[in-house]
């Protein structure tokens, strides 16, 4: 028992050389350079990414073409909420907001739907 006793304090003991520890901060920067480098490759693009899906659905109205997250494409046409109804083809569905990915503009819509020249 004294022998494990004895074999603590030793290890608690300052080196025999006479070096002393590094400070804490010395220690401590290779854990602040990996914190601070998970913050600008990870988190921050996440958070940036939220907003703007965020502004994204607050600037929803009707006749958006927008795509859903499950590859629905269709044109908004009406706002709720929570919920936006869109028209896809010949079928109006309604969906949750939180399930469109993108947003196309209203000019687009208008572009695609106009018949093409014949020659």
């Amino acid at each position: 028992m004294t022998d494990n006793l004895l074999n603590v304090l030793l290890a608690l003991a300052p080196p025999a050389n006479g070096q002393q520890p590094a400070p804490w901060y010395v220690q401590m920067f290779p854990l602040f350079l990996l914190l601070f480098a998970f913050y600008f490759a990870l988190w921050r693009p996440q958070q940036k990414r939220a907003k703007e899906q965020q502004d994204l659905l607050k600037a929803l109205k009707a006749g958006d073409r927008v795509t859903t997250s499950g590859g629905i494409v269709g044109v908004v046409v009406t706002v709720k909420e929570r919920s936006v109804s869109i028209r896809s083809a010949d079928s109006k569905l309604e969906i949750l907001k939180t399930s469109v990915t993108g947003v196309s503009d209203k000019t687009e819509v208008e572009v695609e739907s106009s018949p093409s020249p014949s020659k």
